[in-house]
């Protein structure tokens, strides 16, 4: 064995197993209220409203610049 390397043995886990420790770790989920979540694809939507407008001013701005650089060619 190297030197520093530590092996460690990991127990098998049997499907029955699995699938409780899988239902254990589901029941700590917490969900939102339908109100929560009403409330943020409301702001996510005007997020993504915002972020696109600004991209496209950004987009046509420079857009516009390079039209302009081209006629001076």
């Amino acid at each position: 064995m190297a030197e520093g390397k530590v092996e460690t043995k990991k127990r098998k886990t049997s499907p029955g197993e699995f699938a409780r420790q899988v239902r254990a770790e589901a029941s700590k989920v917490v969900w939102p209220t339908r109100q929560e979540t009403v409330q943020t694809a409301i702001f996510v939507s005007i997020l993504v409203l915002i972020l696109s407008l600004f991209f496209l001013g950004i987009d046509s701005l420079f857009g516009a610049v390079v039209r302009f650089l081209l006629t001076l060619a």
